[in-house]
């Protein structure tokens, strides 16, 4: 009996065993590609030391498995867990970060971009636009209070991380009235800006919308979509996340989003492969897909690489002065325009300025005002909940 039980205990643990390397093995890539890319980015583009990267950006779980190994003289980071399913990410100057998946080492090594020259310093201009702050604060404001409401946002120096908040930055009456920021940073630190991406990218679209260069109502034109149902999907589709795509945006498993940022050298094409589950416009879904096919769709509608690589920062960031900012691409030169933004706090604050002021910036009109209106409209498929672009 005692050998039967042992046999039974045995076979339970190698069904256990085959059972999780089943469902593991394939996540593993996964895991491994994020962690590498994102210590990359941190260590390469915002200057942030390897060990705040992992407590702050990869401390949690199935991430915080990963290991990286950082190769400052190539500037890449390899990552594996357990010593398997190693993965490497490689540093292109004014390009940011890239996972090495399928185009040759040598030829993401030899990627690069000079960012456009701004044409101006900040330090010897005043906010908004540059970093000259003013003597004297807007009156009617609580200072004591917003000291108070500063200090309460980050955590505690050597406490346990529980707010995790990195840095705070308030803006009263278009003046710059308070910031605080966690050990060590400052309004000059590159923090990942995740989703703010997406808003970026739809301001891009309204500056080409203005420019007459793209129409939001017209249909997308892919030569691929031809032949079934998504030759309906309108530009206006896609910046309303309704295109209709089959779309799961889950990011601890395997699904459309991880197969995009983290197995993908062309994220476009790995959208446009997405057959079509809804009726486009019918319903709204969170979609960073969506996101990066509007990243192609801007990319087309600009017609020329160089331009389209300079265009956020000349088009929209040196105007409002966000000059500490990149947006990052993958291994094709497409703008990951769902998520790879870095930027400093202060400079983010900017562009919620910009959108509070009707996309007006100092006199300049970046924005069209009826733009900003149309952002701030929810989708129609969304029941009101959720704004038309990003």
């Amino acid at each position: 009996m005692k050998k039967l039980i042992k046999r039974i205990l045995w076979v339970l643990l190698i069904v256990v065993i085959l059972l999780l390397g089943w469902y593991a093995w394939p996540r593993l890539p996964i895991i491994t590609a994020f962690a590498a890319k994102g210590m990359c980015s941190s260590v390469f583009l915002a200057d942030k030391t390897p060990d705040r990267v992992s407590q702050e950006d990869l401390s949690f779980f199935p991430i915080s498995l990963a290991k990286c190994e950082i190769d400052y003289e190539e500037k890449s980071v390899t990552a594996k867990v357990l010593g398997l399913a190693k993965r490497k990410a490689i540093f292109r100057e004014g390009l940011g970060a890239v996972i090495l998946l399928e185009k040759a080492e040598d030829e993401l090594m030899a990627q690069s971009f000079r960012l456009p020259d701004p044409g101006y310093s900040q330090d010897t201009i005043a906010w908004p636009l540059g970093d000259v702050l003013p003597d004297t604060l807007p009156e009617g404001v609580d200072y004591d209070k917003l000291h108070s409401i500063l200090q309460e946002a980050l955590d505690d120096p050597g406490k346990e991380p529980f707010k995790k908040t990195l840095g705070v930055a308030v803006v009263y009456k278009d003046a710059l009235i308070g910031e605080n920021y966690l050990g060590g940073y400052d309004a000059w630190t590159k923090f990942h800006g995740w989703s703010m991406t997406k808003s970026v990218t739809g301001a891009m679209a309204g500056a080409l919308v203005k420019e007459g260069r793209m129409d939001i109502r017209g249909t997308t034109g892919l030569p691929e979509w031809q032949g079934d149902e998504r030759k309906h999907i309108t530009i206006e589709h896609i910046l309303h996340m309704s295109s209709g795509l089959e779309w799961v945006e889950n990011y601890f498993t395997i699904s459309e989003a991880t197969v995009m940022l983290m197995q993908s050298d062309d994220m476009f094409s790995s959208v446009t492969s997405c057959p079509l589950e809804h009726g486009p416009g019918s319903i709204w879904n969170y979609s960073s897909g969506d996101a990066n096919l509007l990243s192609g769709l801007l990319r087309r509608a600009i017609g020329n690489e160089k331009e389209y690589l300079g265009y956020p920062y000349t088009r929209l960031f040196h105007r409002i002065g966000m000059l500490n900012t990149v947006v990052e691409t993958d291994a094709s030169g497409l703008f990951v325009a769902s998520s790879y933004s870095y930027g400093s706090t202060r400079y983010w604050a900017l562009f919620g300025l910009l959108f509070l002021n009707n996309g007006i910036f100092e006199g300049d009109t970046v924005l069209h005002p009826g733009w900003v209106d149309y952002m701030r409209t929810p989708a129609p498929a969304s029941e009101g909940k959720n704004a038309a672009t990003f």
